[in-house]
C-alpha cells in the first residue's frame, strides 16, 4: 500500500517510541502505574506545562474525552461543543451514554467556538425544565485543521469561569497546534484557563495510549475511580508511559508534528494552482481540505487511501504525518494531475 493520506492514525509507530516499548520489556514492575516509567512520564508533563498537573494515562482518545467529561459534569447538565466536534460525530454516542448528559452543538465552519455562540445557553440557567450548562468542549487543533490562538482560548475560559462552567479541551492533535503556533503548552493551555484536556499522541507516533491532564490538580480528586469504571486503567501501564517519555525526549513530539505540518503546507502549495482543485480551508496544521472533480475521487482513492469529507461539494480530506515525505507529496500530486 502506498502512503495513506486518510489519517495520521494510519501512520506506523515512530521508531524511537517502538524502541522505548522494547526497552521497558525486560523485567518485572508493579502494575497499574506504580512504576518508574509512569512517574518519569508524569514529571515530563509537569515540565512541559510549566507547573504541577495531574496526569492519568488512558487507553484511547474516546476514553480520555469521555472519562474527563464524566468526572466534571452532572447528569442534568449539558456539554457545549462545535457541530464538527469528535465527541459529537465520532464517538458513537459515548459521551451521552456515560455521562447521562445532553450535548448541545453549535454550527461552525472552521470547528471553532466563539463566546457569542455560547451566550444563548445561559438563558437556561436556573430554569429547572432545561439542562444546565456544565462544560464547554473545544478541539485543538480542530477537526478542520484550524488552530485556536491563546487569546481565543482565554476568552472562552474567562466566559466559562464567570458562569461556573468547566472548559475541556480535546487535544487529539495538540502537538500539531503547538507546532503551528510555535508556543509552549504552558502558554497555550496552562495560562489560558483550561480545566482539563485530553492529550493525544497516537496520531503523532505512539502505538496506543493518551492522557487526561487536569491543569488544576484539585479537580482530579477521585478521578482514578472514574478511570477504572471507564475501563481505561491499563494494568501494564509502563508501556504507555515509556512511549510518552520517548515522545517528549528531545522534543520528538514537536519535531514529528512540525514535519507533518510542513508536508501539508507543501501539498497545499503544489495543488493550489491546479484549476480543477479548490482548497476549501486554510491549511494551518496537517490537514488539507479540497474540492475536486467527483469523477476522479474513486480512481484516486484506488491509488491513495483518503476520506471524502463532504459528498455534496466533493470535498476531500488529505492528512499528512511524521513519515510523509516530499516524494510522497510529489507522487500524489502527479497521480492527481494524471487523472485530471
Amino acid at each position: 500500500m502506498k502512503r495513506s493520506f486518510a489519517s495520521d492514525n494510519n501512520a506506523p509507530v515512530h521508531p524511537e517510541v517502538m524502541q522505548a516499548i522494547i526497552d521497558a520489556n525486560h523485567e518485572d514492575y508493579v502494575s497499574y502505574g506504580d512504576d518508574p516509567y509512569t512517574k518519569e512520564a508524569s514529571n515530563l508533563f509537569n515540565e512541559n506545562f510549566g507547573r504541577e498537573v495531574k496526569v492519568f494515562f488512558v487507553c484511547n482518545g474516546t476514553g480520555a474525552n469521555v472519562s474527563a467529561i464524566s468526572h466534571l459534569i452532572r447528569p442534568w447538565q449539558t456539554i457545549m461543543c462545535a457541530s464538527t466536534a469528535h465527541i459529537h460525530n465520532d464517538e458513537c454516542g459515548a459521551p451521552e451514554k456515560f455521562t447521562g448528559s445532553k450535548l448541545h452543538t453549535v454550527p461552525s465552519e472552521d470547528g471553532k467556538l466563539r463566546v457569542k455562540q455560547l451566550e444563548p445557553f445561559l438563558h437556561s440557567v436556573g430554569f429547572e425544565h432545561h439542562a444546565q450548562p456544565g462544560i464547554i468542549s473545544i478541539t485543538q487543533s480542530t477537526e478542520l485543521g484550524m488552530v485556536y490562538t491563546p487569546d481565543e482560548i482565554k476568552e472562552i475560559s474567562d466566559f466559562a469561569r464567570k458562569n461556573n462552567i468547566y472548559l475541556h479541551l480535546d487535544g487529539a492533535r495538540i502537538a500539531n497546534a503547538v507546532a503551528a503556533l510555535n508556543i509552549s503548552l504552558e502558554e497555550m493551555i496552562a495560562l489560558t484557563g483550561v480545566d482539563v484536556m485530553s492529550f493525544g499522541a497516537t496520531k503523532n507516533g505512539l502505538m496506543m495510549g493518551e492522557a487526561v491532564v487536569f491543569l488544576n490538580p484539585e479537580l482530579a480528586k477521585d478521578f482514578e475511580y472514574i478511570r477504572k469504571q471507564s475501563m481505561q486503567l491499563a494494568s501494564k501501564m509502563r508501556y504507555m508511559s515509556a512511549q510518552f517519555i520517548a515522545h517528549f525526549k528531545n522534543d520528538l513530539w514537536l519535531k514529528t508534528a512540525s514535519h507533518a505540518n510542513r508536508m501539508a503546507q507543501l501539498l497545499a502549495e503544489k495543488i493550489r494552482h491546479i484549476p480543477q482543485v479548490k482548497l476549501t480551508m486554510p491549511v494551518q496544521t496537517n490537514a488539507v481540505f479540497a474540492s475536486i472533480p467527483p469523477e476522479i475521487i474513486q480512481p484516486l482513492k484506488e491509488k491513495y487511501y483518503f476520506y471524502v469529507w463532504n459528498e455534496k461539494n466533493n470535498e476531500v480530506r488529505w492528512m499528512t504525518h511524521f513519515q510523509t515525505t516530499e516524494q510522497d507529496i510529489d507522487d500524489f500530486v502527479r497521480a492527481l494531475e494524471d487523472l485530471l
